[in-house]
């Protein structure tokens, strides 16, 4: 079954992710970045209904200094004391959040549109993959600042540096199966909502799998096979 997750994200396709009944107990589409269009964000926002964030590997979000915005804040605290009062130190299953900052693809309009949302993860997508191609971060940075804006309409999510050797959160899990998968190590998740208010159950989440021809993974099979394959926190073997 992992190994075809593992084909299916090589395909563009989606696959169903549910981190643990330890941790947020959440289902989430992902799929590899590069390979996002409108129809993908259309069928997370209508049947996911979760926030559609993008992952970035931790390599990637090192070199060109995507900063974890956790880290940004308390360097505002004395020009802006609201940002004191909002500090999120008491996150119920995790440490630190992951988000750091929110692009637009310079080609956009609004930004909010499936179109925008498409151009905009799957460019990103590129773009890392480019990075890892040649490992070039001013390169990268150059290509940032030609193909995007921040804030926008997409939120960044940084890895943990130890990816699910660290942390076991969806946006590690995903870029991991990303790195797994041999596609660029960027994946476009979205949470899936349950009609009463609440995340959809695992056990639903997985018949909506079977009704629709996905692939429902669980996140120890993802970190049972990262650290057969001995994995370091880049994803190197």
């Amino acid at each position: 079954m992992f190994k075809d997750a593992l084909e299916a994200v090589a395909s563009g396709k989606f696959v169903l992710v549910y981190d643990a009944d330890e941790r947020e107990h959440e289902t989430d589409f992902v799929i590899c970045s590069q390979f996002v269009t409108p129809e993908h964000v259309r069928q997370m926002r209508k049947e996911g209904g979760g926030l559609i964030c993008v992952t970035v590997p931790p390599e990637f979000w090192e070199a060109v200094g995507l900063p974890y915005l956790t880290d940004v804040f308390p360097r505002c605290w004395d020009d802006y004391r609201i940002l004191k009062v909002l500090e999120p130190y008491d996150i119920p299953y995790d440490a630190k959040s992951s988000f750091s900052v929110t692009i637009n693809h310079r080609k956009t309009f609004t930004g909010i549109t499936d179109r925008d949302r498409a151009l905009t993860i799957s460019e990103f997508g590129r773009c890392v993959n480019d990075y890892f191609s040649h490992r070039n971060p001013e390169d990268t940075l150059r290509a940032m600042k030609a193909g995007f804006r921040s804030p926008g309409h997409v939120p960044l999510l940084n890895a943990s540096k130890g990816l699910v050797t660290r942390r076991q959160g969806h946006t590690e899990l995903a870029t991991a199966l990303m790195v797994m998968a041999g596609v660029a190590p960027s994946a476009a998740i979205c949470e899936i909502m349950a009609d009463d208010g609440y995340a959809m159950k695992k056990v639903d989440a997985w018949r909506y799998a079977q009704q629709n021809d996905l692939i429902f993974v669980e996140g120890k099979e993802i970190i049972e096979a990262w650290r057969n394959e001995g994995r370091d926190g880049f994803g190197r073997v």
